[in-house]
């Protein structure tokens, strides 16, 4: 399979129940919704990334160059198994009725707190903290990735800035729905225009210049995944910010065992900042 998104991925199953799932999971997470993916032998993918350019230079003739060597960084991104059990009574079948209706409730339950999961691992994710789980961007981003916004109130001139910093300019800008009215709010005391562009569902969203602005909500649980907080992304597999997986999103009717329907949802997967310009972090936002 080539790099693709979930979305790309979901019109190559035959399996509705997959599909289905698969489609959730990309409904559910704006992430998701653009992160592309591109399968890797084993559980780890080594890659060169590019670190510093080598130089050039102009001669005289009958001169040789001077020799000059880029540096490139050797990077080792570990797959983590991801997912969940989707347990359903087999009493509650026969208490309440139809099984697949049963099962495209509870399996839409546990599709949407995986992504969600997966989302605020993408942001927040800390391998430190637990080992099981892949590294986010917060912990990805150091050096000049990262623009301190602590100083005073959100200013526009740095939301351009954050844009400037990743290569090539970001597909998407990811922030909360309150950062989003806030920098609305900016825009119209700019006098400027609420931009809107259509999304991969065909929906209209709000854009910053041209670009996608990707809301983030809460996780699972209810807690909010970003606050203070603003990134600027570029997807691309293999080049820019993109997902790995050893084979595609998984879900797998387990049948019934012991008193429990059991749908496996499971995908072994990480993502990779192929370039160290590939992501950029607005932090410590003042409102």
């Amino acid at each position: 399979m080539a790099s693709l998104t979930l979305l790309e991925q979901r019109k190559l199953f035959t399996d509705p129940l997959q599909a289905g799932v698969v489609e959730l999971f990309a409904r559910t997470s704006p992430v998701l919704q653009y992160l592309p993916f591109q399968n890797v032998a084993g559980n780890a993918y080594q890659f060169n990334r590019e670190e510093t350019l080598p130089g050039v230079a102009f001669r005289d003739y009958n001169q040789p160059y001077d020799e000059s060597t880029g540096v490139v960084q050797r990077e080792v991104e570990v797959l983590k198994v991801f997912g969940g059990l989707s347990q359903y009574d087999r009493a509650l079948v026969k208490t309440q009725g139809n099984l697949n209706d049963l099962r495209a409730v509870h399996d839409s339950m546990k599709a949407k707190a995986a992504a969600l999961d997966f989302t605020k691992n993408f942001f927040n994710g800390d391998a430190s903290a637990d080992p099981r789980a892949f590294d986010g961007l917060e912990t990805r981003l150091t050096g000049v990735q990262v623009l301190d916004a602590s100083a005073g109130p959100l200013q526009l001139e740095q939301i351009d800035e954050l844009i400037d910093q990743v290569v090539g300019g970001p597909d998407v800008l990811f922030m909360s729905r309150d950062m989003r009215r806030y920098v609305n709010a900016l825009r119209r005391d700019a006098s400027q225009a609420i931009e809107t562009v259509s999304g991969v569902f065909g929906q209209q969203i709000d854009a910053y210049a041209g670009i996608p602005i990707g809301i983030i909500e809460q996780d699972a649980t209810g807690a909010p995944i970003l606050t203070d907080d603003i990134y600027a992304v570029r997807f691309g597999a293999g080049e820019y910010c993109g997902g790995l997986q050893a084979g595609p999103l998984e879900v797998i009717d387990q049948g019934l065992s012991g008193i429990y329907y059991t749908t496996l949802i499971e995908w072994i997967c990480s993502f990779a900042l192929f370039h160290p310009k590939a992501a950029a972090r607005l932090s410590d936002i003042q409102i």
